[in-house]
């Protein structure tokens, strides 16, 4: 085993087998070959002269097969095929225009080839569910345009005989003659049946339109104007748009800027650049919590434009979600915002990539394909020929060291736009909290009590992060020390005095708390632990006059909730915002001067070599969230290990400390960003049996395996059991993935596993859980 220092991570752009760049054989193709999607069958039909205009790569099409109509994608366009004199024409193009644009079927087909997933599972998650299932699925309405009005002593007789008609007609006109049929029924029912009589009359016309479901259609954006850059943010913005002029030279950008130092108002600029060379922008953010706030600055700065923003995200409802694509795919958006799957927007004439926060984990997909988004944005950037910007405050290791050996370009902002230092770090010891309360348990240490009320007495506003949900997190037998577990799933419940049940967070199971012990039969049960529902409880009744709001996804379940909360904190009409992660990063409220962490433990101890990784990131967000107006911040970060180097770095805000000893132990222990990780996981129903075809896996794997290969042993997963299926897995590490994956795919391809057993791989895994 080499242990080359270089990073390795990731491997984007070596060369990949299946043919990933696809090119027309002729200026005219007459066959095509399709991908089926229900069966994943690749065949060929011809072209129909009628259809040549509209069959494309990328295209949708109805073909026949087997006596019925099925849906395909066309794949690749030939002027031949060995079966040419058996093939039978395409049916039916769904659309005139390709669903997949020819640089999106490339990206598909590297996806497939790198994390080692079926062309057509990829083809399918590249499309939003509506549509793909309801491409034409629009709403309409009837648009009325006024013709005449009658004459003053038409209009007095009409007004006596049908003052309705009278009333719509009087309405059209001081619409300026213009209005729709849905406007008119808002005011008066009956007025589809009288825009029917007044048409015949020929007093009005009447057309269909489109309607578009706008999830901003109701919001008032104020314009705002582009903002004099800092020093730093200038020397950054100037190689931003070098990289505009010159993209094919620009390597990807990673923008490391602390919290506060305006990369926001850099991607603002440049996507400014990019739409006056009339080429669109692609903005990636990670939480659908940052998404309101950067549509709102998004549609403020692009005022004029903001009817061709586009929005991409899992809380838009399925006719918005389909409205939205369809603005991206028939060119009516400039700029397009989205979380993780908007990396497949099927934006056309590309001039920027912007992933925001490219450090955070939900980039990565959890199912297959298992993909990671900000890589994507790397391959797409690329293959589009522009730009693509990584911007954070907490860089993601493998990003940090691809950016230190050139493979990126390192662009830095170390101080705020205001000239502000970054907040003030202080460190609770709970050790020494617990030994002062009655009980040995606070949720508050007095440091952090004092802190809060100093604030609500200044009309200053705090934020209380806490990453985790519920009450309490556990429900323990205090004879036998039994804890409550969900049955389907080796994890505690966890107790919602909401609902008054025990939630599993893994499955949902939901059941009422046991009033005596399922193990023993005793009856003294004990709660422990605390989550953010418990943590508002206490926090109110220690603070009764504040205003305060929770959130979590147990709070935020109605449509725009969140958006809601984040715009009354926003306008000071909350005093205190408790929440997860969701509040942890990317939000901007210039009266927050305090921060609270109320157990900084929690990502620590989870057993993944990630763990401080994510802590630091996590706490230095979170941190960067005070301070960031007038006034100096203050953060207080509540733990019982002060000593570990996440959280002493975390203190100091010092990335570079951090990253120098948590890279150096990744090197000793041959750890991304040194080496690629494949994480292969078998799960069934019978413990044995998921156990055993794990180990058949690893020992063929082991059999003309690539040189580099470190492989661990087949062990039970961190999360040993879930939904009621035993979990295992197994841990590669190479330093060239493509080697490491088609070995992977030619042992997969000659295995059978028994009935009930999934296997899964995980190409790049962010966590071992």
């Amino acid at each position: 085993m080499s242990s080359s220092t270089k990073s390795t991570q990731p491997s984007l752009f070596e060369p990949q087998d299946g043919g990933a760049v696809l090119e027309r054989e002729s200026d005219q193709p007459r066959i095509a070959r399709v991908l089926v999607e229900e069966t994943a069958l690749e065949l060929d039909y011809i072209i129909p002269e009628e259809l040549a205009h509209r069959v494309h790569l990328g295209s949708r099409v109805h073909v026949p097969l087997q006596g019925r109509r099925a849906i395909a994608v066309v794949v690749q366009l030939l002027n031949d095929s060995p079966h040419a004199g058996r093939l039978r024409p395409i049916a039916d193009t769904i659309g005139t225009k390709a669903m997949f644009p020819e640089n999106l079927l490339k990206l598909a087909k590297w996806l497939s080839a790198y994390y080692l997933c079926p062309l057509r599972q990829v083809l399918r998650t590249m499309l939003p569910e509506a549509v793909r299932s309801r491409p034409e699925s629009f709403l309409s309405d009837s648009h009325i345009s006024l013709v005449k009005m009658p004459d003053t002593d038409e209009l007095e007789k009409l007004r006596k005989a049908a003052p309705i008609q009278v009333r719509i007609l009087e309405t059209i006109q001081a619409n300026g003659g213009e209005s729709t049929l849905s406007m008119l029924r808002k005011e008066l029912p009956r007025a589809t049946q009288v825009i029917h009589v007044l048409v015949k009359k020929g007093l009005v016309t009447r057309s269909e339109v489109r309607v578009e479901r706008d999830p901003f259609q109701e919001e008032e954006f104020m314009p705002s104007a582009p903002l004099t850059l800092t020093e730093e943010q200038s020397a950054v913005y100037a190689r931003v748009l070098q990289a505009l002029e010159r993209p094919a030279d620009s390597p990807p950008m990673l923008v490391f800027g602390v919290t506060g130092s305006g990369k926001t108002e850099i991607y603002l600029q440049a996507i400014g650049r990019v739409l006056e060379k009339n080429k669109t922008a692609l903005v990636l953010v990670p939480e659908i919590s940052l998404t309101p706030q950067t549509i709102e600055r998004f549609k403020s700065r692009f005022s004029e434009r903001k009817q061709r923003i586009a929005v991409l995200h899992s809380h838009l409802s399925e006719g918005e979600r389909h409205d939205e694509w369809f603005k991206i795919h028939e060119e009516r958006a400039d700029i397009v915002i989205g979380a993780r799957s908007a990396i497949f927007a099927p934006l056309e004439n590309v001039g920027l990539i912007i992933v925001d926060e490219e450090h955070e984990p939900s980039y990565k997909q959890d199912e297959n394909p298992r993909y990671h988004a900000r890589d994507l944005a790397v391959v797409r950037a690329k293959m589009e020929g522009c730009p693509v910007i990584l911007g954070s405050a907490t860089p993601s290791l493998e990003s940090f060291e691809n950016a230190k050996s050139g493979k990126y370009e390192l662009l830095r902002m170390n101080k705020r736009t205001d000239g502000k230092s970054l907040p003030l770090i202080r460190i609770v010891d709970m050790r020494l909290e617990k030994r002062r309360t009655k009980d040995g348990f606070s949720i508050l240490s007095e440091k952090l009590r004092l802190a809060v009320q100093a604030r609500l007495e200044r009309g200053e506003q705090s934020i209380l992060f806490l990453n985790r949900r519920g009450f309490n997190t556990a429900l323990s037998c205090m004879k036998c020390g039994v804890t409550c577990v969900c049955p389907d799933c080796s994890v505690a419940m966890t107790f919602h005095k909401s609902d008054t049940k025990l939630i599993c967070h893994v499955c949902g199971m939901r059941k009422l708390p046991p009033r005596k012990c399922e193990s023993c039969g005793d009856p003294s049960l004990s709660f422990a632990g605390f989550g953010t529902e418990r943590a508002e409880e206490t926090i109110r009744k220690v603070f009764p006059q504040a205003r305060l709001a929770r959130v979590d996804t147990d709070t935020m379940q109605r449509k725009n909730q969140l958006r809601d909360t984040l715009r009354l904190f926003r306008s000071q009409k909350l005093d205190i915002l408790i929440g997860t992660q969701m509040i942890a990063k990317g939000l901007d409220f210039p009266n927050v001067t305090l921060v609270g962490v109320l157990n900084a433990d929690l990502a620590l101890n989870l057993p993944d070599y990630r763990a401080a990784e994510r802590t630091f990131q996590l706490l230095t967000q979170v941190a960067g969230r005070a301070g960031r107006g007038e006034r100096q911040g203050e953060v207080f970060i509540q733990t019982y290990t002060p000593h570990s180097p996440a959280i002493q770095f975390s203190r100091h805000t010092d990335f570079d400390g951090f990253a120098e000893q948590e890279l150096e132990q990744r090197q000793q222990w041959h750890y991304p960003p040194y080496l690629h990780t494949v994480l292969i996981g078998s799960r069934g129903k019978e413990a044995a049996h998921a156990e055993f075809s794990l180990q058949t896996l690893a020992s063929r794997l082991q059999k003309e395996a690539p040189p580099d290969l470190i492989m661990g042993e087949p062990c039970p997963s961190p999360l040993a059991k879930a939904h009621g299926q035993f979990r295992f897995q197994l841990l590669l590490r190479a330093e060239k993935i493509r080697p490491l994956v088609m070995h992977l795919q030619k042992v997969l391809a000659g295995m059978t596993f028994p009935e009930g057993v999934i296997v899964t791989w995980d190409v790049d895994a962010m966590s071992l859980m």
